[in-house]
């Protein structure tokens, strides 16, 4: 029996078939997986696998300048860390924007941006121009992928909310992968070989006129401003998609009764007032505060560990003495090892829940960076890359599948993206902490700093709640 007392408040907008009486977000959280889910997600994961395919090709190219203009190593440093300055800016930025202006919008100009600054970067001569346009990269990238895990995470169902966000963060492995052909099969071609990877980085400018006016705005965001007309005629067009999978009926979603803090609120046509005037602050009010701190510890130790660790493992390789074509081959092998990790990642976290598949996930990834850093032999040093690639990835689409469900809609982006903002800082810091580390102990010592802030990660998990099945909270 369901106490009453944990239901999901009515808050009706109209009537609809199947529907009446019922509030938006309910309507949303009972549907099957329709067509237009697909759609959803397929179009933000396109603008996700682009961005990491961005992400991914600069650590091959940093391999390459670093031989062809002669770079020390704190300036191949730079070029990683100047790209992660801007997406620092740019997650905190982004997520306010999206929570002002909408979603949808926003995901646009943040692939316009990034898109535009990448191809940008194919045509420089010299260091310092270089530098300025990849922190104009990092910018759109940055405020990109917190708005585009809270988008798909306003239009899933419930019941299958974690493992949506999870297989929409896959689609980073994709782009990785395609950065690593690009690196193995185009870099090493020419000495202008860098310039036509950012060329093809390019994409995703003509892409952001598709999202633009291909995708909807998320129905809960346009509650909250109070545009109910247009919530409503978008609600009834996913009630009217086929399912992908043939159902005899969608159940009713209700809220199973869980400590205090995970109830969904009762919702309002409009964000509290506090809320509304001082996003940031309310991040951190009784409410939210630990779930803020905890969620902000796990975005910095993943960051630090993981862009500290995959920017570099292409010039890591190359100084063992692997030939520059060999180095970006045994990287793309150990990419491919990350789209199993999202798919493990994406079961379990419906059946584990968010925090423990997360905390495993990070416990793993603290392991599996130790037995690469001791690796000898191209063996191991491919078997615990390629370990080390799907525990990461692994955690990190637990990692967005958790962030949007800790806060309300009117704070949701806001609370993504500045999380993700922290993160960002780590990853400016992690690629310039990599020479001196290795310069101190070589690559042994570097992987242990990485285990030991995959362990804080994994134990700072537990501080926040598990929304598994829970509706989001609307207010």
């Amino acid at each position: 029996m369901t106490d009453a007392s944990h239901t999901v408040p009515a808050d009706p907008i109209g009537p609809a078939e199947g529907g009446r009486g019922s509030t938006t977000a309910e309507r949303l959280d009972r549907l099957p997986l329709t067509r237009r889910h697909l759609r959803v997600l397929t179009g933000s994961g396109l603008g996700w696998a682009l961005d990491a395919m961005d992400v991914g090709l600069i650590s091959f190219v940093i391999a390459a300048l670093a031989a062809q203009w002669g770079l020390q190593p704190t300036e191949t440093a730079w070029i990683a860390s100047i790209g992660f300055v801007g997406m620092a800016i740019g997650a905190g930025i982004g997520g306010l924007l999206a929570d002002r202006f909408g979603r949808r919008q926003v995901f646009a100009l943040t692939l316009l941006v990034y898109g535009v600054a990448t191809g940008a970067s194919a045509l420089v001569g010299g260091l310092a121009l270089l530098l300025v346009f990849r922190f104009l990269v990092g910018l759109g990238l940055g405020a990109e992928l917190p708005v585009a895990s809270t988008y798909v995470s306003e239009f899933a169902p419930a019941r299958i909310r974690g493992r949506l966000i999870v297989i929409l963060e896959a689609f980073w492995a994709v782009g990785w992968t395609a950065a690593a052909l690009i690196g193995y099969l185009v870099i090493p071609t020419s000495a202008d070989g860098w310039r036509w990877a950012f060329a093809l980085g390019a994409i995703p400018a003509a892409y952001a006129l598709i999202v633009r006016w291909g995708l909807p705005e998320s129905p809960r965001w346009l509650m909250g401003r109070g545009r109910r007309a247009e919530a409503e005629a978008i609600v009834q067009g996913f009630e009217a998609s086929a399912p992908l999978i043939p159902t005899t009926g969608a159940p009713t979603i209700t809220a199973p009764v869980a400590p205090r803090s995970t109830h969904p609120a009762p919702r309002t046509a409009e964000p509290a007032p506090d809320r509304a005037r001082h996003p940031i602050a309310a991040l951190w009010s009784g409410e939210f505060r630990r779930r803020t701190a905890s969620l902000w510890v796990v975005w910095f130790c993943v960051n630090f560990s993981y862009y500290g660790a995959f920017i570099w493992i292409p010039s890591i390789l190359v100084a063992q003495g692997y030939d520059l074509v060999r180095s970006f081959g045994f990287t793309l092998v150990i990419t491919l090892a990350q789209l199993p990790g999202y798919a493990l990642a994406a079961w379990l976290i419906e059946v584990w829940g968010r925090r423990t598949t997360l905390s495993v996930f990070l416990a793993a990834s603290a392991v599996s960076a130790v037995l690469f850093g001791t690796a000898a032999g191209e063996g191991m040093v491919i078997a615990t890359g390629m370990a080390l690639s799907f525990c990461t990835l692994g955690a990190w689409g637990a990692l967005y599948a958790v962030s949007p469900e800790m806060y309300p809609t009117s704070l949701r982006a806001t609370g993504s993206g500045w999380a993700a903002g922290i993160g960002r800082i780590a990853s400016i810091v992690a690629p310039l902490s990599v020479p001196p580390l290795l310069a101190a102990g070589g690559a042994p010592v570097l992987f242990v700093v990485f285990a030991g802030f995959f362990a804080v990660a994994a134990l700072a998990t537990w501080g926040l709640v598990d929304r598994r099945g829970l509706a989001l909270d609307d207010r």
